[in-house]
């Protein structure tokens, strides 16, 4: 895969999806409040600079996201709860 300009970070959940996207060449950060429609989430991510790497936590809305997201061309990457590194204590 070609070195993302656009990174995706996703906090998704039934009712509503956060978004925070950074521009890689230009440095710029935005948050953005999205409804939990995968269908809404994938228009926003495409209309977005290319290529783009997205990424959010497996949780109970499963893989529809991320499929939806590939099929548009958005590379995603699911991330195992159980697995993110966490402080001891």
């Amino acid at each position: 895969m070609a070195k993302p300009r656009t990174l995706v970070g996703l906090d998704v959940h039934a009712a509503g999806v956060a978004a925070a996207v950074l521009d890689v060449e230009t440095g710029e950060l935005g948050a953005f409040s999205l409804p939990g429609d995968v269908v809404e989430v994938t228009e926003f991510c495409s209309v977005l600079p290319r290529p783009v790497r997205a990424t959010y936590e497996a949780g109970p809305t499963g893989y529809a996201l991320a499929r939806e997201l590939e099929r548009r061309g958005v590379g995603c990457l699911v991330c195992a709860p159980g697995k993110i590194p966490r402080a001891p204590g």
